[in-house]
This record gives C-alpha cells, sequence and structure tokens, in this order.
C-alpha cells in the first residue's frame, strides 16, 4: 500500500516530451506541481529511443526540489516499456506512470516490470484510465491499491483517449465525460488513491480551461494535467484552496482544540452550526494549503 501523503500538491501536472530537451530543461522555470516526461503519446515511435536517451540525460542532470518527475513510459504491450523503465529506474523519478491499465491484471504486470527493473518499494506507479474497459474495471482496479506491497498512488484521466474510444465529441460542459470523471472519482476515493483531471486541448481558450477546473475541482479532482507551461498558474490557483476557506477552516479547528469544547460533536463557529465531520474537512484544507506553502518555500530556494 502507498504510502505518498495525499495532502501533497498536485493542482498542475505538465506533459513535458520527452525528444524535447529544451522543453524539459524550461521545467525549472515553470511552477507546475508535478512534472509527467512523456515517453509514449508525445513521442513519435522512431524517435523512442532518442527520447529515452533525453529523459534519462535529464533525470541525471536535474537539480532536485520537492517537485514530482515522473517518467510515462509506453505501454505495457509495445516493445519499449521494459527499456524505459530500465533506463530511468536507478536516475531517481518520483514514480512511472504507465498508460492504458485496463484491468487488474495490467496492474500487477506493471508492478512486476517495475521489480524486474530494480525499482524501491517505495518507488510510485501512477496509471492512466483511459479505456471504455479501464471505466467498467474500476473497482478491479481500485482494488489492488490495498495490497501491502503495492505502489499505485495516483490515477490520471487520459480524458482524450476516452472522447476517441467512446466515439463521443470534445464538448465545452464536458457531459460525454461526465459518468467516466464521476465513476473514477468514486473508485479512487474509496482505495484511498489520488486522482487528476484530463487535460484541455485548447491552449489559447483560458475561460474554458477555467470552466473545466472549476467543474473537476467541484466533482473532487485533486489537481490537472496540462500539456502547456501557459496553462499552469491558472489550474494552481483554481485546485488551491480559497484564501478564505483555509481562515475559516482555521477558526474550526481553533474551535474544536479549546479545552472547554473536549468531547463536543457539534460547535457553533461564526453563527454556523460545525460537527466533526466539518473538522476533518478543515484539517484537510489545512494540510492542502501548508503543503502548498512548503512547496513554494522549496522552489524559492532551489
Amino acid at each position: 500500500m502507498s504510502t505518498i501523503p495525499r495532502n501533497r500538491p498536485r493542482r498542475s501536472a505538465l506533459y513535458t516530451p520527452g525528444a524535447n530537451p529544451r522543453a524539459m530543461e524550461k521545467t525549472k522555470q515553470v511552477p507546475a506541481d508535478v512534472f509527467i516526461l512523456d515517453l509514449e503519446d508525445a513521442v513519435a515511435p522512431d524517435s523512442k529511443l532518442e527520447a529515452r536517451q533525453h529523459v534519462a540525460a535529464f533525470l541525471q542532470q536535474r537539480k532536485a526540489d520537492q517537485r514530482e518527475l515522473i517518467v510515462r513510459v509506453n505501454g505495457l504491450d509495445t516493445a519499449w516499456c521494459a527499456e524505459d523503465l530500465r533506463a530511468v529506474i536507478g536516475l531517481g523519478p518520483s514514480g512511472i506512470l504507465f498508460p492504458k491499465i485496463n484491468s487488474r491484471r495490467d496492474v500487477e504486470r506493471a508492478e512486476e516490470l517495475l521489480t524486474a527493473a530494480g525499482a524501491p518499494a517505495d518507488m510510485q506507479m501512477w496509471c492512466m484510465i483511459e479505456t471504455p474497459l479501464s471505466i467498467l474495471n474500476l473497482h478491479a482496479i481500485a482494488q489492488h491499491a490495498q495490497e501491502s506491497a503495492s505502489r499505485m498512488s495516483v490515477w490520471v484521466m487520459g480524458t482524450n483517449d476516452l472522447v476517441k474510444e467512446m466515439r463521443a465529441q470534445h464538448t465545452p460542459d464536458r457531459t460525454p465525460l461526465l459518468f467516466a470523471l464521476s465513476a473514477a472519482l468514486n473508485a479512487a476515493r474509496a482505495y484511498g488513491l489520488v486522482i487528476l483531471d484530463g487535460v484541455h486541448n485548447d491552449i489559447a481558450d483560458t475561460e474554458g480551461l477555467t470552466r473545466v477546473c472549476e467543474q473537476g475541482r467541484s466533482i473532487g479532482f485533486d489537481g490537472k494535467t496540462v500539456i502547456h507551461p501557459s496553462q499552469v498558474e491558472q489550474c494552481n490557483r483554481l485546485f488551491a484552496p480559497d484564501p478564505e476557506a483555509v481562515q475559516n477552516a482555521r477558526r474550526i479547528i481553533a474551535a474544536f482544540d479549546q479545552p472547554e469544547n473536549a468531547g463536543k460533536g457539534v460547535l457553533q463557529v461564526d453563527g454556523k452550526m460545525v460537527e466533526l465531520l466539518h473538522a476533518e474537512i478543515a484539517r484537510d484544507t489545512i494540510a492542502v494549503a501548508d503543503a502548498i506553502a512548503a512547496l513554494h518555500g522549496s522552489q524559492a530556494q532551489a
């Protein structure tokens, strides 16, 4: 079972093409919480080997900070997957993102490949949820997170692949995707997994990005994958706790921590009745806000 803190900031996860060394180098100036170094969709078949070398070189020289570096390898059934793993595992990525995880057996195969490549027990395994079959198998896939040796910690929604395989359409309100998004969110939460929303394809459409970020956060997603650095700050802002909500959360915790309120299940705070479940929500809100502040501090010192 993964022990990665669930309140770690993952508001924005920027896909960065492994075949583009300049793009990877520029990540040092981009305030994303996570970088996904991509060896799969962003790399043409005849560039796979070169991209692998570029990603390995980047990992070797990257100055450590508190942000996560995830490598998206090629699919389990491709000729590149095992070699991708062998090339990067020993270079200290935060985790490996496996595409097209369709079943519990796919999760087990990914775990086996990680072990065979020499991955340490605490290396994260991230999974793309991006096919109709994966949606049908969500419960079985998520259950693997309860295994004692499971590395699975994060799911990433592959909304472009889902739309393609469903023969659906991209719409501003994402109606064709809402069932899959909600079902995946519920399965992830049932088994303690972090889950990130899919990408917004129109880089220039900042209003649309705001709309889908607000929608994703209202559903319950922890953050969003993005395809361009210009989308990062918007996602960071929209997936961060609202400052007023953080202040309110601190007042709720302070009220429950008063000695005279010990053992009470319901209190009045700012004229509203709050229960212990609200205190739990408040502690989560504060934990996320504090983790974001700490992450910004580590970036400033890097």
